[in-house]
């Protein structure tokens, strides 16, 4: 009996018609995207000036790619790892008003990455972000968002259907919603990515609130930036966090499959506090930390979602290879394509 993966890649195993079918994912889901979040598509930085505090340190261990230009050798200039603060800063410039929102295509370099199915040196995602009042920094409104958000997937998920009938649509029409401190207490035993398997395994498709505070015992669930996310304002009884993932189960790989990564963004009061928490204060000398101190940013909320990732989740792929052009490790290849799998 055929596999899953062999029944809905009949037509998809390569060529034209999968670049086709990567066309028909990423024109689909933005403009869905657009539609849903009221977002207007803007140009984007592939390097930003690291003096502005406006590169994303991520986790804070990842290094950087830094390169030099002739005509300005007193800065130091980095390849971007996302947009986080850019976007806030864009929306300032733009002079957007409450509701609405930009889109980019952000192409990234993490040479810090873990290379393998799902990981790639090469990052692509569409990053949005949004202005929203002071008065809607709440989890009804970070609820709202992601609804609309994965209304996008679904709906992306049945043009492909649509297309190619040998895809059988998978997402639930609802997606649930877990706070890291619940999925943590259900699964004391588990690892952070076990738990989210198996809360993906049950559910289809959850939201994970509240990544980057701290759970019982003192740990965390995944690491988050202390500047963009705020994932520390309490949201009701002991629950904190106005920010989280959007993730669905991937019978490909048979495990979590992480789309985006999003949330309600720092005010003042969430910056200084998260800044503290991870002993790097000194950051508020910063251009973007001292705009957002002085009031000259908006409220906003955003995130990244994965062009790769959806694009690999909605054609069945194995490998994020398979629907990007990246570079990889020899041996990686080569033990690939026994598998028959090919990367771009």
């Amino acid at each position: 009996m055929e596999t899953l993966q062999q029944q809905q890649s009949i037509r998809l195993t390569g060529g034209i018609e999968t670049e086709k079918a990567i066309d028909l994912v990423k024109t689909t889901f933005s403009d869905s995207l657009c539609r849903e979040l009221n977002l207007t598509r803007v140009v984007a930085p592939l390097i930003v000036a690291e003096d502005t505090g406006i590169n994303d340190d991520l986790n804070g261990i990842e290094r950087p790619v830094q390169i030099n230009i002739k005509d300005m050798q007193s800065k130091r200039i980095s390849v971007v790892q996302s947009l986080a603060k850019w976007k806030r800063y864009r929306l300032a410039q733009l002079g957007a008003e409450t509701g609405e929102g930009i889109l980019t295509d952000m192409k990234a370099l993490r040479p810090d990455e873990d290379l393998g199915p799902l990981h790639s040196v090469y990052v692509d995602q569409w990053d949005w972000e949004k202005v929203i009042a002071r008065e809607q920094r709440h989890l009804l409104c970070l609820k709202d968002t992601v609804k609309r958000i994965y209304r996008a997937l679904v709906a992306t998920e049945k043009a492909v259907a649509e297309r190619y009938p040998e895809i059988t649509p998978v997402l639930p029409p609802e997606i649930t919603f877990i706070h890291a401190e619940d999925l943590y207490l259900k699964y004391p035993e588990l690892t952070p990515r076990e738990r989210e398997t198996e809360a993906a395994r049950e559910h289809g498709a959850f939201f994970l609130t509240g990544i980057g505070g701290d759970l019982p015992g003192g740990n965390i669930h995944d690491g988050r930036a202390p500047d963009y996310d705020d994932w520390s304002t309490p949201t009701g009884q002991h629950y904190r966090g106005l920010n989280g993932d959007i993730i669905v189960w991937n019978q490909v790989t048979g495990s979590a499959f992480e789309i985006s990564s999003m949330g309600i963004r720092v005010d003042e009061s969430a910056l200084v506090y998260q800044l503290e928490k991870r002993n790097c204060l000194e950051r508020r000398e910063l251009m973007f930390h001292r705009m957002l101190l002085g009031g000259k940013l908006p409220q906003t909320m955003g995130g990244g979602i994965g062009q790769s990732r959806v694009c690999m989740f909605m054609l069945r792929k194995r490998h994020i290879g398979q629907v990007q052009a990246s570079v990889w490790p020899e041996t990686m290849t080569e033990e690939l394509k026994k598998e028959s799998i090919d990367l771009i």
